[in-house]
């Protein structure tokens, strides 16, 4: 129930007023005149608690009972079977050829104002239950920082076509990329990235040894790995790697990087926090950063995904309260 600033009644005054009018035999102006509410209004939650009782004493909405240009129910429900397609209220109210404001007032009062997932297959979360049980692994490209901040900063493209011809008589940008590439565990979020030159599966296999190392530190023995359709990891020789190490190498299906959701959303956090997050005079002051932002994001900040630990004290956790031992 919301009351408005300038109530004269809250629902236990209107229970109070009701009552002594009702079970304990005050007059009405009595009662009235105790809850400083005129002889009228006392009446009415009388008469309501007597006909209804406790329900009768609770707000109504002050809307006609009925409403000669409502719309009707078929309407509404051709909207809502519009919505559960993904269609915007203005594309809705286009088809159907009604008022936009209509349309959205609607979809507001049937729940259906927000798309978010409507119409899309349910959100299936899953979580590994043993450290290193499985990591997701994936790269993602930055541009390099030269002489000072770029466009996403002061919003001023400088130099945008310098290149240079290489020694195989290839026109390269002088700017170029740098690889962010990424390992995190899937039960607690541990996470390990480095920043390499490229993304050929040799620096991934690379990369990989040195997660391993990593994870290892904290008593992690990597079972399986997960990454996306890349090239990188498409190659045969990350495949002999893999092997090699006794890991069982997993691949999302193609067109579903949600399959690898933690790394994706890793990565998000990632770029807000570190490479987005303050301003560089250079692409090495960038991976200078790198180190220190890892350290909070693994022993700092709490993940609402982990109850509000961090990723070290989820480990912890694990390790201590797994039915299969700890691993360090």
């Amino acid at each position: 129930m919301e009351l408005h600033r300038n109530a004269a009644l809250s629902l236990n005054a209107r229970r109070r007023l009701a009552q002594r009018v009702v079970d304990h035999g005050w007059s009405l102006g009595e009662a009235a005149a105790a809850a400083e509410v005129s002889e009228r209004t006392g009446a009415k939650w009388a008469r309501r608690y007597r006909a209804e009782g406790e329900t009768g004493l609770l707000d109504r909405s002050s809307a006609p009972h009925r409403q000669a240009r409502r719309t009707s129910e078929g309407r509404v429900q051709a909207i809502a079977s519009l919505r559960r397609l993904r269609l915007t209220g203005a594309q809705i109210a286009q088809l159907l050829d009604m008022p936009e404001q209509t349309v959205s007032g609607i979809l507001t009062r049937i729940g259906m104002g927000r798309l978010g997932r409507l119409g899309l297959e349910p959100a299936r979360r899953y979580e590994r239950s043993r450290p290193g049980e499985l990591i997701h692994v994936d790269v993602k490209k930055l541009g390099r920082i030269e002489r000072g901040a770029g466009k996403r900063v002061t919003a001023v493209k400088r130099n945008p076509r310098r290149t240079h011809v290489d020694a195989a008589g290839v026109e390269r940008k002088v700017i170029g990329w740098e690889y962010v590439h990424i390992a995190i565990d899937d039960a607690t979020r541990l996470a390990y990235v480095e920043v390499l030159s490229d993304e050929r599966a040799a620096t991934a296999i690379r990369f990989f040894r040195n997660a391993l190392r990593f994870f290892s530190r904290y008593g992690i023995r990597v079972e399986r790995v997960l990454s996306d359709n890349g090239a990188c990891y498409r190659a045969k020789l990350h495949a002999i790697a893999c092997r090699a190490l006794g890991i069982r190498h997993l691949f999302t299906r193609p067109y579903r990087p949600q399959t690898n959701g933690k790394a994706e959303r890793f990565i998000r956090t990632m770029l807000g926090g570190w490479a987005y997050g303050a301003i560089y005079r250079n692409s090495a002051e960038r991976r200078a950063a790198l180190d220190g932002w890892l350290w909070h994001y693994n022993h700092e900040r709490p993940h609402r995904a982990l109850s509000r630990q961090t990723p070290a004290a989820r480990l912890t956790e694990l390790n201590r309260n797994n039915v299969l031992g700890s691993y360090t």
